[in-house]
């Protein structure tokens, strides 16, 4: 056999061998997953609380309780995270929220909110009507694109 093929011989083992390691470690960390997701199902109450304020901030900045940080990951430690300040009954706490429902949460407003320790999985609004979040400013590209279609009749006039 020439040497070209004794190389692509070995790099497409290789190739196979690293994809079946992913699989098992992608189904290992997907159990794991489901386990965490029921134990927070199992332990959430519902709340009523009042949103001081909201911020992406690390770990160690957030102002959570120091068992909570030794237990995390050295590599998440680093990484930000949706944290929301509420108070509580008399208490003020710093909570971590659910990724899905961080932007959907109104600040300096009363509100029901499903937690599960420190976690925040959901957020429904009590008193007043609900803010709707303002839109976010579109891009150079996206705009003029949006012009182009308008004139070209693809996309109708507002």
């Amino acid at each position: 056999m020439s040497p070209v093929t004794i190389t692509l011989l070995v790099i497409l083992v290789v190739l196979v061998i690293a994809i079946v390691v992913l699989y098992f470690l992608g189904k290992k960390a997907q159990k794991k997953q489901a386990e965490q997701q029921e134990l927070l199902e199992a332990n959430k109450q519902t709340v009523s609380m009042l949103i001081i304020d909201k911020k992406r901030m690390k770990l160690k900045e957030a102002g959570l309780p120091q068992m909570v940080i030794d237990q995390t990951p050295k590599l998440m430690r680093g990484s930000k995270l949706p944290i929301i300040k509420a108070k509580v009954g008399p208490q003020i706490l710093s909570l971590i929220s659910d990724e899905k429902i961080f932007d959907s949460v109104p600040v300096k407003k009363e509100v029901k909110a499903v937690v599960s320790g420190l976690y925040v999985l959901d957020v429904k609004g009590l008193h007043g009507k609900q803010n709707t979040m303002p839109q976010k400013k579109k891009g150079f590209f996206k705009r003029t694109m949006e012009k182009l279609q308008e004139k070209a009749g693809a996309k109708p006039v507002k």
